[in-house]
């Protein structure tokens, strides 16, 4: 909640420096002031989070014998090392870049099942359960961003965003999710703890997830196909909110299980790498949803007809991963050996 709380107000907040710091506009933002608030929002947080550091009661401290500067040394050198590094990764393309994360991601999965099979069966089942789900992740978020991507030149150029003289801004799209997040939270949660003993495993709720997904790529199928204004060539504002809400509804489903899914089934001494994984597969999708996004958007522009032959792509795919990971789905269980 406190997380999209933030995001919540961040895109309209960085859209309105956007276009009023730094000599930007409505038609050419300035989108160094976005990177400069985003900086001074994690310097805001870090003293905050220095000044209620007592609240923590120790939680977090080093361990004894571990206190000192010595540690906060070596992530300083960590850190500078690493501008370098992440700078390289930002001026390459997104191809040499896929192949990059690829490689890693291979490695890091070689490495979670060396442990995995050096620590018995059970390790191993659920080291390999915990990578399966991993690979389905990676499609999830490869679709899901869309939202800050493809569905922003959508918006721009396909979405009535005129009403009565006012223009709904773009970038304030990017706020409908932490809204639906923020709203339907709750609902879902009591929805699983109404379901009891029928509450889905952690795969058939990723597989829920990533259907979810699919289902807000068919509105957009149904809107470029059956909505269109011949006058406009412009679809209505609802249904790519509606898309936004639909998918935050899969995000639900998914995102909240991720991270404690991959604690109890990563080898006890990876875990921290296991969480590399899960963030690298997201990584991955990311990587490859801005990929998509180049071709949904067409070489000389979006058009009704490149959004529509993508998006329709986009569903099918989701749509047939999701079926295939409930089918697999008690498959998957047996391999995590009673972790739900």
């Amino acid at each position: 909640m406190g997380i999209n709380a933030g995001a919540l107000i961040a895109p309209i907040l960085t859209g309105w420096l956007a276009e009023n710091m730094f000599g930007g506009s409505s038609q050419m933002p300035a989108y160094k002031a976005v990177f400069i608030a985003s900086g001074v929002g994690m310097l805001i947080s870090l003293v905050w989070f220095w000044i209620g550091r007592g609240q923590l009661k120790g939680i977090g401290r080093p361990l004894t014998g571990g206190e000192g500067m010595g540690r906060v040394v070596l992530v300083v050198l960590g850190v500078l090392l690493a501008i370098p590094a992440i700078y390289f990764l930002l001026t390459i393309d997104a191809n040499t870049l896929q192949v990059l994360l690829t490689i890693l991601f291979v490695a890091l999965c070689v490495l979670i099942l060396r442990e995995g099979f050096a620590n018995g069966a059970v390790a191993r089942d659920k080291a390999i359960a915990m990578l399966i789900i991993f690979a389905f992740n990676v499609l999830f978020w490869m679709f899901f961003e869309q939202a800050g991507s493809s569905f922003n030149f959508l918006a721009q150029n396909i979405v009535q965003r005129d009403f009565g003289g006012w223009t709904f801004p773009v970038g304030w799209f990017q706020s409908v999710n932490s809204l639906a997040i923020i709203t339907l939270a709750p609902v879902v949660a009591w929805i699983w703890i109404r379901l009891g003993r029928a509450n889905p495993s952690i795969p058939r709720k990723f597989g829920l997830g990533i259907i979810f997904n699919g289902l807000a790529f068919l509105l957009l199928m149904f809107a470029l196909s059956s909505l269109v204004d011949p006058q406009s060539l412009k679809i209505p504002f609802w249904t790519l909110f509606m898309v936004y809400v639909i998918q935050s509804v899969g995000e639900l489903c998914l995102s909240p299980i991720g991270l404690s899914m991959v604690t109890k089934l990563a080898p006890i001494r990876l875990i921290g790498f296991g969480m590399g994984g899960w963030f690298l597969s997201t990584a991955i999708g990311n990587n490859l949803s801005g990929i998509f996004a180049s071709s949904v958007s067409g070489e000389g522009g979006m058009t009704v007809a490149s959004a529509q032959a993508g998006y329709t792509f986009g569903f099918w795919v989701l749509i047939g991963a999701g079926v295939l990971l409930f089918l697999i789905a008690p498959l998957i269980q047996k391999l995590m050996h009673g972790v739900k």
